[in-house]
């Protein structure tokens, strides 16, 4: 068996193609455009690439991006004034504060303090609390794209069991809350999971998401299983420089499961495409 490969950089055009018409028939209709503020403080390389690939992504698809980079020195009430601010701008509808933050900033006092209707990441505990209810919240961004990869397959999910590998709140708990609303059976297992291998082995959908550079072998898989590969590790290569490898070894497990999702390639496209989503769904709920 060869496992199908799930193309995320094809599903993330398509959606931001489908987001993109829906944005010029809001320009169409002589309305404001949706408008996405992205907050970076520091100079972190790795957030000034994401930064970059967000605002270009964002003004491609026809909405308005605003950019606000601050010094490192900045402080948490600086901060934090700035997203009162935002929060409080007609012009704005999604707020995304960069992570990670300065060690002297608390970024949990700045989700929190970001307006529940604008936090397209949907990192506010009133978002994570109406994800884990069933109610009407803005879901973060990488489950949400990981699950458009899962349904891609077109395998009917209800009574699917699936296992998901890292408990994060960023990946782990919301993939799980999204995986129920399906009808799946779901375990999270984590660093304490006896016998991971033998649970993964019983899982129709596994989703890796530890940050463990090929931790999910060919003996954690079942036969036909859909693999999702959320992590993004970068390890030496042959010719001296890094290159980006995923917690799948997937040369390995191609050979077993039905349906895998490559690194890079997969889920990392879809989580800047939903971004993109949750930011136009704010606007919408905002204008009623």
């Amino acid at each position: 068996m060869t496992a199908r490969i799930i193309d995320g950089k094809a599903i993330a055009a398509e959606l931001r193609a489908g987001l993109a018409a829906r944005v010029a028939a809001i320009a169409a209709a002589g309305e404001r455009v949706p408008g996405l503020a992205v907050v970076l403080v520091g100079e972190d390389p790795a957030s000034q690439v994401y930064v970059g690939s967000k605002v270009r992504q964002t003004t491609e698809i026809g909405m308005r991006s605003i950019e606000h980079r601050l010094p490192a020195e900045t402080t948490e009430a600086e901060l934090l004034a700035l997203v009162a601010r935002l929060n409080t701008d007609p012009e704005i509808d999604g707020i995304l504060v960069q992570l990670p933050l300065p060690k002297a900033i608390n970024a949990d006092k700045v989700i929190e303090a970001i307006d529940p209707a604008k936090d397209v990441d949907g990192f506010h505990p009133v978002n994570v609390g109406r994800l884990a209810t069933g109610g009407r919240a803005l879901v973060p961004c990488t489950p949400r794209g990981a699950m458009r990869l899962v349904k891609s397959v077109g395998t009917a999910l209800s009574g699917l069991h699936a296992v998901i590998v890292g408990r994060s709140n960023i990946v782990g708990k919301p993939m799980a809350q999204l995986l129920l609303a399906e009808d799946c059976t779901v375990t999270i297992a984590h660093s304490r999971t006896r016998d991971l291998p033998a649970l993964c082995r019983t899982a129709d959908i596994l989703v890796a998401a530890v940050g463990r550079p090929a931790l999910i072998g060919a003996a954690h898989v079942k036969p036909g299983a859909i693999v999702i590969d959320v992590g993004i590790n970068r390890v030496p290569g042959a010719d001296g420089r890094s290159r980006l490898v995923g917690d799948v070894d997937f040369a390995a497990v191609r050979s077993v499961a039905g349906a895998i999702t490559p690194v890079p390639g997969g889920v990392g496209p879809m989580t800047i495409a939903c971004l993109l989503e949750n930011t136009l769904d704010a606007h919408a709920a905002r204008r009623g």
